[in-house]
């Protein structure tokens, strides 16, 4: 089951880094770019993953054109995919070593969660971090 108790998301929020942002944005009308902006300023480390905008870079990151490239340790995979397409990027997720996913509001694949809880991730689904934090006191992560 993917989290939903307050306090579990809480926790995730504080004890997560560094986020890879799968669909991340350069366009500033697109949600992935605010959220990503929103995040930086919470301290959080964001690397944009986007095949169609990689070596550029957003918001001071370079884009990596997938998950496999980033080459570091990632605490969270944060998917903005259409449901259809979140299964792929879980399955990213897990073969890059991540401890969570977080899909997006309106991300909804049932069984993409599955296979991330079944592989050790915590998963959130259906909703937004830039939402969550604030609303659950999340401070700035160091």
């Amino acid at each position: 089951m993917p989290l939903t108790r307050d306090d579990d998301i809480k926790h995730l929020l504080e004890e997560t880094r560094t986020i890879a942002m799968i669909g991340a944005s350069d366009r500033p009308d697109r949600p992935s770019y605010g959220v990503m902006a929103y995040l930086q300023s919470r301290g959080y480390r964001v690397i944009p993953v986007n095949p169609q905008i990689t070596g550029e870079h957003v918001h001071g990151e370079f884009v990596f054109r997938e998950l496999s490239q980033i080459g570091e340790p990632i605490d969270m995979v944060d998917i903005f995919r259409r449901p259809q397409a979140a299964g792929e990027a879980v399955d990213e997720a897990i073969a890059a070593g991540a401890k969570s996913v977080w899909l997006q509001i309106g991300v909804i694949n049932e069984e993409a969660a599955a296979r991330a809880e079944a592989a050790g991730l915590k998963v959130v689904m259906d909703r937004c971090p830039k939402i969550d934090i604030p609303r659950l006191g999340v401070g700035k992560v160091a």
